[in-house]
């Protein structure tokens, strides 16, 4: 669903299409006994309404202030939607990976083209680095072959970007739609679509099978709308899969109680365990920054790495002190870069730790998840901060030993006081081992 200027086409040829019943108009807010609702972001709040004086139809019109970055959805504004016959591609033979599944991936895989087929929920619940990627590319091959139109949505754009690629070298034959804020893509269709959950609140019963990879990442859990996005961009009767190492606990009480449908991969797919976290006491770490100087543990673990030439990443809490922090860092190194999610250079900056040229990244939580480098070690300056919850700091320590070459690394959590979530996390990843090792799935 699309408003008239995001359509590539003359308002004669939709009027037209509406006229033949291949396109839907319907209107962007209406009102009712409860108040103005968006029929995009499905906000209900009354103070994110506004009017402003509209040039279309000479009023002071109401607009929605929720979606506003997405383009203003106002009361004399329509949607457009195809309603038309569905659009068919060539599928045939699409799937071209060699890789071995691990017997919990294959058990995974095939729980995935269950749902598929069936058009069931299921949740993925697999540790970070179970190859949670790889579990999908049967269940999306079963879907093109079925016909099915699928999309895997991701909370974040970095997460979008590092699975494109991966898709379409197993896809290679499948035309493949990456759709972000400020995608060249955004006016392509195709069977198989890479989207953020944002980009999802332009789709209504578009969908066959979604899949929700990172279902616990901000700000997915945050923002009801977005959850709204996955529901409407779903066909009625669709399979819903959702991927995550760190499931909310009202999903992890669901699933124990068999009130979720779910299968779980409690190891990574090189059959290693995953690395547990240190805690390191570094004391009042922001005065030192305040004071243009870092804890000397801290300033140690990151010299030891340069010397060694370990790449490295080192998460803090604030942008501010991440900045205030950067020009002490790159006294080791002139190289040693720092990103957030505002970086206008965040993606080149990725790319050059990627590719080694970077020997220390700091970063705050925006790379916590959905990105890999093959040989890293990985620490928390500041870990007692509210940000750093349970599943955040799990998915941290998940960021180390991801390759089957370089399993193992160092995890540490520099802090000025263990939290709740410190704790959990750290008894989050040892029951994931236990069990792992319980079921003899390790190769130690």
């Amino acid at each position: 669903m699309l408003l008239l200027n995001e359509i590539p086409f003359s308002k004669e040829e939709i009027d037209l299409h509406i006229k033949n019943e291949w396109i839907e108009e319907t209107p962007g807010l209406s009102r009712g006994s409860g108040g103005w609702l968006c029929h995009r972001c499905d906000n209900r709040i009354s103070r994110f309404y506004k009017r402003f004086p509209c040039v279309s139809c000479g009023r002071n019109c109401v607009y929605c202030r929720k979606c506003l970055m997405m383009g203003r959805v106002s009361e004399c504004t329509s949607f457009y939607r195809w309603i038309g016959p569905p659009l068919k591609w060539n599928t045939d033979s699409c799937l071209q990976w060699e890789g071995q599944l691990s017997a919990g991936q294959e058990a995974a895989s095939e729980a995935v083209v269950a749902a598929v087929r069936d058009k069931k929920e299921l949740l993925v619940w697999a540790v970070c680095g179970a190859g949670k990627t790889e579990v999908l590319f049967s269940g999306i091959s079963e879907a093109l072959k079925l016909g099915q139109r699928i999309c895997i949505a991701t909370p974040r754009t970095d997460v979008v970007l590092e699975l494109v690629p991966r898709i379409k070298k197993v896809f290679p034959s499948i035309l493949v739609t990456a759709l972000y804020g400020g995608s060249d893509d955004r006016h392509q269709s195709s069977p198989l679509t890479i989207s953020t959950t944002h980009q999802l609140l332009r789709f209504q019963h578009a969908f066959d099978t979604i899949i929700v990879d990172e279902v616990d990442a901000f700000p997915y859990t945050f923002d009801e709308s977005l959850q709204w996005a996955v529901k409407k961009a779903a066909k009625p009767k669709a399979a819903r899969i959702y991927l995550t190492a760190t499931p909310s606990k009202k999903w992890q009480n669901e699933c124990r109680f068999g009130k979720r449908e779910f299968i779980k991969i409690p190891v990574r797919f090189h059959r290693k365990p995953l690395p547990l976290p240190k805690f390191v006491w570094c004391g009042n770490w922001q005065k030192r920054i305040e004071k243009s100087r870092l804890p000397y543990n801290v300033l140690h673990w990151a010299e030891k790495r340069v010397k060694q030439g370990k790449q490295a990443l080192i998460f803090l809490p604030h942008i501010e002190f991440m900045k205030r922090s950067l020009p002490i860092f790159k006294k080791l190194h002139p190289a040693i870069e720092a990103v957030h999610a505002e970086d206008s250079l965040r993606r080149e900056k990725v790319e050059r730790m990627r590719a080694g040229k970077t020997p220390i990244l700091l970063t705050t939580t925006i790379l916590e998840r959905g990105v890999t480098f093959s040989n890293i070690d990985v620490a928390v300056l500041g870990a007692e901060d509210d940000i750093f919850t349970e599943a955040a700091l799990v998915q941290i320590a998940g960021r180390v030993g991801r390759s089957s070459v370089y399993p193992a690394g160092d995890v540490t959590f520099f802090h000025y006081g263990r939290t709740k979530a410190m704790i959990q996390a750290l008894l989050h990843i040892d029951g994931m081992n236990k069990e792992a090792r319980e079921a003899g799935q390790f190769d130690e």
